[in-house]
């Protein structure tokens, strides 16, 4: 800028003015409307994006004293002939709100009945083995039956002796502060037996062997397996998710018998370290201040937790579209879904049950 006079030089386009537009902007906001004119005889070239710069830095309207070579007038004249750009209004419809509620209205639905009837096919299929047992899938049963229980053994026992050892040492700090050692017993007793033990397995075992089956349904939805198993005839409900929902149905209870006793192992460990209880007292102590009901209890829960996991993680494993986002999104629903329906049902049962197994005194 000289004496109230700009001049501008050089490469006026995009290409040109990009490496040094945010510095280029910030002069522009500061001088342009100060100066008294413009010369404009040294620019070489000029786009639309740099006389539309130069024309919002002037303010939307052109100065006193422009110096404007004839060949940047056409496209000076084209930004100046333009409309400005007016932001329309928000508009406000009443059916953007319904859609926004109507679309997870029909989703919920969407599995509510693919749930249900894949349910009662589950049903029918389980009724018809009665009156045929031959047909009944021993195979595909067992072979359910090992991978969801035995080689769940190891990481079920670990984490129960674990959590046993955890839940005993912070008891014991508090109990010993009160002068109630003994009772650590109860609590552990009732607490691993009825509550933890069941709860604990279900969630080890929806996100181990839940997310298997999902993504085991979704391969084979994905290769076509489960549309040549329909060509041929044979039912997938009956060779597929039935013995599933049976091994789950028959070994949860049994890994929650197995967890169970790992953490009052750990529990025990616990005990004697901190509050010098020995096994034998334990154990003879566990016996009778433990009513069976709540072992009785934990096995029910476990055999309902197991029966919930794997029909949610077979609705969703028939859900999966031929395609490998559709197979991570729906296996990811499958896990959340699976442990919210567990402690969904733990809070029923345990309503159910609160008179159960519990002495009062």
């Amino acid at each position: 800028m000289t004496q109230g006079c700009a001049h501008l030089a050089g490469d006026w386009s995009l290409a040109a003015l990009r490496p040094r537009l945010p510095v280029l902007r910030r002069l522009l906001s500061v001088h342009g409307l100060q100066a008294a004119g413009w010369d404009l005889s040294a620019v070489t070239r000029m786009d639309s994006f740099g006389a539309l710069l130069l024309w919002r830095a002037w303010g939307m309207h052109e100065p006193a004293s422009v110096l404007l070579p004839p060949a940047l007038q056409a496209v000076m004249q084209r930004v100046r002939l333009a409309p400005p750009v007016q932001s329309a209004p928000p508009v406000r419809d009443w059916r953007v709100a319904l859609r926004a509620l109507g679309r997870p209205g029909l989703l919920i639905a969407s599995h509510a009945k693919g749930f249900l009837l894949m349910l009662g096919s589950v049903v029918l299929e389980a009724a018809r083995l009665v009156y045929r047992p031959r047909a009944i899938p021993w195979r595909e049963f067992s072979a359910a039956f090992y991978q969801i229980g035995v080689r769940a053994l190891p990481i079920a026992a670990l984490v129960g002796f674990l959590i046993g050892i955890v839940l005993a040492y912070l008891s014991a700090l508090q109990l010993r502060n009160f002068g109630a050692d003994a009772l650590i017993i109860n609590i552990l007793g009732i607490g691993i037996l009825r509550e933890l033990g069941p709860v604990l397995v279900s969630i080890l075992v929806a996100g181990r062997s839940g997310s298997a089956i999902t993504a085991q349904l979704g391969v084979m939805r994905v290769t076509e397996e489960l549309d040549a198993l329909a060509v041929m005839g044979v039912s997938a409900h009956q060779r597929l998710i039935l013995p599933k929902v049976l091994a789950m149905a028959l070994v949860m209870p049994l890994l929650v018998l197995w967890t169970s006793a790992a953490a009052l192992g750990g529990g025990m460990v616990a005990t004697q370290l901190q509050l010098e209880i020995g096994w034998q007292h334990f154990v003879v102590s566990l016996a009778q201040v433990v009513p069976v009901q709540n072992l009785v209890i934990g096995f029910i829960k476990g055999s309902v937790f197991g029966v919930a996991i794997a029909l949610v993680a077979c609705h969703f494993g028939l859900r999966i579209q031929p395609n490998t986002e559709s197979l991570s999104r729906n296996t990811t629903a499958a896990v959340v879904a699976a442990i919210t329906s567990v402690i969904l049902l733990d809070a029923l049962l345990a309503v159910m049950t609160r008179g159960i197994g519990v002495p009062l005194r």
